[in-house]
């Protein structure tokens, strides 16, 4: 009597997914030292940038020279209100908030320079209006340079991440890059405290009036960034296939 044999051929063994081989990484190799030690300050910057989310309406009416010693535009307007009113701080507020405003400038052109492309990939995810913002800002990049550099400091301009990322890609050296970063930013800080001290006593007034209701505005931001991850969960869920 003959063995019998199987109806088809036989399956090959699935080779296991080593935990960097993901698409929602940066890198499309074994990440290096340098790989895991910018993705590391990436999200350190990250979450800062979700606390200060929450903290910025408390600290706009309760701290405003550490808000714009931080980088905060808002932050420098009031302050430069102030400033109108006999405040004395103006100057230090405007040297530190030159190089808050642009404090993980160099993060984001080292990632530029590690990842270039697939960062922005990974930055835009599966969101139609990111993935438009950002490939606008990077056009706009490669089109314009360092100038396109010194735009996006001005408030409103979205997508300077990117702008910088692509810089560190296309070879921008880290000495002409700071030098331009670090000059429109003090431009920036400077009209952004000028136009406060334009605007004067009536924004320190709206500033102390806002104080009083920040408590809810707080929570109001805690509690939509708690839905936005809790929606996000949930759609990923929903569109993950049953086994």
């Amino acid at each position: 009597m003959s063995d019998a044999q199987p109806d088809g051929p036989r399956a090959e063994p699935t080779a296991e997914r080593e935990w960097w081989d993901d698409p929602s990484l940066p890198w499309r190799h074994k990440p290096t030292h340098a790989d895991i030690l910018c993705f590391t300050w990436l999200t350190v910057a990250a979450v800062y940038g979700l606390i200060m989310l929450f903290l910025r309406p408390t600290l706009l009416a309760f701290g405003p020279h550490v808000l714009a010693s931080l980088g905060s535009w808002s932050g420098s307007v009031l302050i430069g209100a102030r400033a109108a009113v006999g405040d004395p701080w103006w100057p230090l507020v405007w040297f530190l908030g030159t190089f808050g405003l642009i404090k993980f400038d160099w993060l984001y052109w080292w990632a530029g320079r590690l990842w270039g492309r697939e960062l922005i990939e990974v930055w835009s995810g599966r969101s139609e209006r990111t993935r438009r913002i950002n490939a606008r800002a990077e056009r706009f990049a490669r089109k314009y340079d360092v100038l396109a550099l010194a735009v996006s400091l001005v408030p409103g301009v979205p997508g300077r991440a990117v702008i910088v990322a692509v810089l560190g890609e296309a070879g921008t050296s880290l000495t002409k890059f700071l030098t331009v970063s670090i000059a429109s930013s003090v431009v920036v800080n400077g009209l952004c405290l000028a136009a406060g001290y334009w605007i004067g006593e009536p924004a320190v007034a709206v500033m102390d009036a806002y104080g009083k209701y920040l408590t809810w505005v707080s929570l109001a931001i805690l509690a939509a960034l708690i839905g936005q991850y809790w929606w996000k969960q949930r759609k990923a869920r929903s569109e993950t296939p049953a086994p």
